[in-house]
């Protein structure tokens, strides 16, 4: 079986990751902080990793060497939500094997985990189409705001002036949360 360690400061965002990709064969573990991953990595002894670009107060490129050093077969995925071409040489120039921007749907990371070359027994082709929506932009739009928010401590005016929006608009924006069929 296929072992998947999911490195990501974002709770809600690693839940839905593991399920998702629970269901085509993985076995997922989670961590939210730099500081544990490379205990969990050798504890768990993972085949595949995805990891957060940016992790609370940390860069997760800064962990791309020892988990490469720890696990030197393991296949490594870089997920940001901040994604840039220097960031993406940088990541595969440390030693990540794929880079992929937020949000990625489930399909896309499957084939960039896939493409770790003979790790599946089935083909590309061969994996069953992925049904779930994806979501929306409003939905989109407020978890991205949540995540600033949360970054900035709720502080509300340093996340309006990150955002480049005026103070208010963040507030209606903050009001007006996506129903669960939005998803």
């Amino acid at each position: 079986m296929n072992k998947l360690l999911i490195i990501e400061d974002d709770i809600a965002l690693a839940a839905i990751l593991s399920r998702r990709l629970a269901r085509h064969g993985f076995e997922c573990k989670t961590c939210d902080n730099a500081s544990d991953s490379l205990l969990m990595a050798r504890q768990f002894m993972p085949t595949h990793i995805v990891l957060d670009m940016k992790l609370a107060q940390s860069n997760g490129l800064s962990l791309i060497k020892p988990l490469r050093q720890q696990l030197p077969h393991v296949y490594m995925v870089v997920l940001t939500g901040f994604a840039s071409i220097a960031t993406a040489v940088e990541a595969i120039r440390l030693g990540a094997d794929n880079y992929l921007a937020k949000p990625v749907d489930t399909q896309t990371l499957l084939n960039a985990l896939h493409s770790s070359s003979t790790t599946f027994s089935a083909e590309p082709n061969e994996f069953e189409a992925i049904t779930e929506q994806p979501l929306n932009p409003k939905r989109l739009e407020w978890e991205h705001i949540q995540q600033v928010l949360a970054n900035n401590n709720g502080n509300v005016s340093e996340t309006a002036r990150q955002l480049g929006m005026h103070r208010r608009t963040l507030q209606r924006k903050l009001l007006k949360k996506p129903t669960a069929d939005n998803r």
